[in-house]
């Protein structure tokens, strides 16, 4: 039973022999791609693409590491924080000295993976429910980067922390630059699918958010591959605060509302959040997706509150509608 569920969720091949069903986040997408295009031409030029690219390289990360928790059926609402601490963190811990950034940035990873440890182990041992766990998390991160700088960060990220999020490599044919945040959203994006689609990670994380009672019972061992979720959560969160860190600069609320943003673009890609059905490549294109509608927003001129009805809007209806579809399912 819990292989069939997750072969299905791996390959949606329709009954019959017909093609594999597209999902349609990907649809969207090019029609929101167009409409921009149509309201601004000059998105079409290299300029424009890849700086669009740019931006949304971060919650394409988040979300591909988010996707992993919400499959096996919860939450991780910590990694806003976690951007904000790893951002505010290395602008202390480098002090103005970039010959710091070589052990810095190891050390905001190893932050990353005690913050997934602790939450994958009070969600898994202590029974807590991830959506509380990581909300506790997120207060406590959140107050430690504020008394960590007291609410001013002093010194500046030097420029080789910011290569990551900021630099471009020049003289590409055809797209004349590409930049540093694209290949690590590629090279993020590869290594997560394969995890999740190609090892036996990716089977017990949809098996777990599908049927945990019948999981435990045909022998998946729950709790550790909960708690790797979080860590892969965290540590996409510690990637997507380099990146920010590169273009964003340092400020005590740089990671506000990621975390929402992240569950947002995952439910856009047709992740249900009951756990059980999502994908790594889905994910990326819903975080592309949610990019495209603020900067179609940003073009035709409506103010951010707007934005944030939008998202909220957004978030509502894809949750109906996976609901929807969950409860249909159920009862065919």
């Amino acid at each position: 039973m819990i292989q069939e569920t997750v072969d299905a969720a791996k390959a949606p091949v329709a009954r019959g022999g017909r093609l594999p069903k597209i999902n349609p986040v990907f649809f969207v997408l090019a029609a929101l791609l167009v409409a921009i295009t149509l309201s601004n031409p000059n998105f079409v030029e290299p300029t424009g693409y890849m700086n669009f690219l740019k931006r949304a390289a971060p919650l394409a990360i988040l979300a591909a590491g988010q996707i992993y928790v919400i499959v096996s059926g919860g939450f991780d609402l910590s990694v806003g924080s976690v951007i904000t601490l790893t951002v505010v963190g290395s602008s202390m811990l480098l002090n103005n000295n970039a010959d710091a950034t070589w052990w810095v940035i190891p050390v905001m990873y190893a932050v990353g993976l005690a913050v997934g440890v602790v939450n994958g182990l009070v969600v898994s041992y202590l029974r807590v429910p991830s959506l509380i766990a990581t909300l506790g998390m997120m207060i406590t991160l959140n107050g430690a980067a504020f008394m960590w700088s007291s609410g001013s960060p002093r010194g500046y990220l030097p420029e080789t922390f910011r290569f990551f999020g900021r630099s471009n490599i020049q003289g590409i044919p055809l797209i004349q630059f590409l930049p540093v945040a694209l290949i690590v959203l590629v090279v993020v994006g590869i290594c997560l699918f394969w995890l999740m689609h190609r090892t036996n990670l990716g089977r017990l994380l949809h098996a777990i958010g599908d049927n945990p009672r019948a999981a435990q019972m045909s022998g998946v061992p729950l709790e550790r591959v909960r708690i790797i979720a979080f860590v892969i959560s965290s540590l996409g969160a510690v990637t997507a605060g380099i990146l920010l860190g590169g273009f964003a600069g340092v400020s005590t609320d740089v990671g506000v509302g990621y975390e929402l943003q992240a569950i947002t673009a995952c439910v856009i890609g047709g992740a249900q959040l009951l756990g059980g059905r999502g994908s790594v490549p889905a994910s990326i294109a819903g975080a592309l997706t949610l990019t495209a509608i603020f900067t179609l927003l940003n073009f035709i001129g409506l103010p951010k509150p707007v934005r944030d009805v939008v998202q909220g809007v957004i978030l509502i209806v894809a949750v109906v509608l996976a609901t929807y579809r969950r409860n249909r399912a159920g009862g065919t």
